[in-house]
């Protein structure tokens, strides 16, 4: 796993041994795993209210850019 930002409480991962499509893992007091294209889609949460799903879901879409570069470094 690659840690990809740090932020706000949240961590921001990314698994190098992760499937299709490309989707981020955001950790804080729980998990939630977000796929951020087209448009950020929250795809499921555990243990996270819903005001840190919005700031995971806005995180994402703030980096957006960032996580796709780095999800095809790690990749390929």
């Amino acid at each position: 796993m690659v840690t990809v930002l740090r932020s706000g409480g949240l961590r921001v991962i990314i698994f190098v041994d992760d499937h299709e499509p490309a989707h981020v893992h955001v950790f804080g007091d729980g998990h939630a795993k977000i796929n951020p294209v087209p448009e950020p889609a929250l795809v499921s949460a555990e243990g996270m209210t819903r005001s840190e799903i919005r700031k995971a879901m806005k995180l994402v879409l703030e980096h957006r850019d960032v996580f796709l570069i780095r999800g095809k470094e790690i990749h390929g």
